[in-house]
């Protein structure tokens, strides 16, 4: 069997890490406790719950919590969330703000976040910290190429201790894997490999920076559904509803498929002869939303599905072929919501609150573009997402508008199901401007009434004196003989 990719810069970040276990810093005064690291990659998604304990050891107070990533893990890093505790007993937890630093003394091959805690630890006192992280394209499939009767097998590099600039007294890693064979795994001492769930450690007086390179080679045919871009339009009508419009460019981001595709194999043997592919999406829609649509460029889908309950609305996505690896397919979602479940009325204001992302399932979108587009005459238009975005605004015209209708755009690379979070959109409108349609329709009708009035009233006939007339009446005697 070959060898899995091997960890090009692994020695040299080893050296790296070591000269600065050397370097004393006031990042000693701080000591984990006890670190728990919990790996999810049942999914293409990976995610880390770290679950940290940690003590001020030093005479001075401590504002900030930092935590380290190499470079090459850190750049596939969509979403780090931190939650922070203070006391002997871990109690509820408040959200810490994270931010990018740059530490003086620490090796470049690594990344660093600052957790900003709610208040000073004082010396002697405990912190309980979690951090989730979550990371994209960090699973690689090993063979690279398949065919369709064969199953996915994939990569996952990591490191088998907890990677800190402090200290570690005891640390314990889990990994959990989706299930299916296990080709290989890095092996250490206190290394348990159990059903589907791969544990390290506990691993006791670790010095700041420790690292020991871990492979995990094993079946993974989850779908591994990535979407080169999505364009979701949100337009509101102030007559009563949301309309949502969601353009979907989705590949199978996993192995790509070699050889021919026999859909007579397929058909009689799905699950054998192309376990690696996916052929359906779940999409879960809010509850109350109506005049669902499917369909691709060649017109509507009659293969999805469709259920809906006082809690959600669930539909099930279907396109017309089943996804191998490297395959991709089109399509378009559209939706209608109540417009007083999402659009609410506060200090003269009205505002948008709705979710962000997709809401497909376990979907990686490399390019999301959200458009909020307000109704005519919106001004004063404000926006507040919990996350960084790339902003803008434009005009969208549409029938009977004048000025045109502004639009708020919004776009964010790397988009996971941590993002789907609620996001407003603030703005005024005049409860006038909703009659402005109305009367230039009535206003048209009632132009077109009265020129058809005119036109019925008015004599259009040619006078009897004219020489016109007399050609006429002496060209009909003529033709009367």
């Amino acid at each position: 069997m070959a060898t899995p990719p091997p960890l090009r810069r692994v020695a040299a970040l080893l050296l790296l890490l070591v000269a600065a276990a050397s370097t004393p810093t006031a990042r000693a005064d701080l000591v984990v406790t006890r670190a728990d690291r919990k790996v999810d990659l049942t999914s293409h998604i990976v995610r880390v719950l770290t679950s940290l304990k940690v003590e001020n050891s030093g005479p001075e107070a401590v504002s900030q919590f930092l935590l380290a990533f190499p470079n090459v893990q850190a750049k596939n890093l969509a979403a780090i969330r931190a939650f922070g505790t203070e006391g002997k007993v871990k109690g509820p937890s408040m959200v810490l703000p994270i931010e990018v630093v740059q530490p003086s003394g620490v090796p470049p091959e690594l990344t660093f976040f600052s957790a900003s805690l709610s208040k000073p630890l004082e010396k002697g006192k405990t912190l309980h910290l979690d951090v989730l992280t979550v990371f994209t394209h960090s699973i690689q499939p090993f063979p690279e190429e398949i065919t369709q009767a064969e199953s996915q097998l994939v990569v996952y590099q990591d490191s088998a201790q907890y990677l800190s600039p402090y200290p570690v007294k005891v640390q314990t890693l889990s990994i959990r894997l989706p299930g299916g064979r296990v080709e290989s795994y890095t092996k250490y001492p206190n290394t348990k490999l159990a059903e589907s769930e791969l544990k390290y450690g506990p691993y006791e007086d670790l010095p700041p920076f420790s690292y020991s390179p871990m492979v995990v080679h094993y079946e993974n045919n989850n779908p591994f559904a990535v979407a080169k871009e999505v364009i979701r339009e949100i337009e509101i009508s102030h007559w009563g509803n949301v309309q949502i419009t969601e353009h979907y460019n989705i590949a199978h981001g996993g192995a790509k498929l070699k050889g021919e595709f026999s859909r007579i194999d397929y058909q009689s043997r799905p699950y054998i002869r192309g376990v690696s592919s996916f052929r359906h999406l779940i999409a879960r829609l809010p509850p109350r939303a109506h005049s669902i649509y499917y369909r691709d460029e060649i017109g509507n889908i009659s293969t999805s599905h469709l259920w809906s309950d006082s809690k959600k609305t669930q539909l099930e996505v279907e396109p017309r072929f089943p996804l191998f690896g490297g395959w991709q397919t089109t399509f378009t979602i559209g939706y209608g919501l109540p417009l007083q479940d999402f659009v609410f009325n506060s200090d003269g204001q009205r505002f948008l609150n709705i979710t962000f992302g997709s809401p497909v399932e376990e979907i990686l979108i490399e390019k999301l573009i959200v458009k909020v587009v307000l109704p005519e005459g919106s001004k004063d238009i404000d926006i507040s997402v919990p996350f960084p975005t790339k902003q803008e605004q434009e005009v969208k015209y549409s029938h009977l508008d004048i000025s045109g209708r502004p639009v708020v755009v919004l776009e964010k690379l790397d988009v996971i199901p941590e993002h789907n979070l609620y996001f407003q959109v603030y703005y005024r409108f005049n409860n006038i401007s909703l009659l402005r349609e109305p009367m230039m329709l009535i206003t048209g009708f009632f132009l077109l009434f009265m020129a058809c009035i005119v036109y019925m009233r008015t004599d259009m006939s040619i006078s009897k004196n004219s020489p016109s007339y007399l050609a006429k009446v002496q060209w009909d005697e003529v033709w009367s003989f």
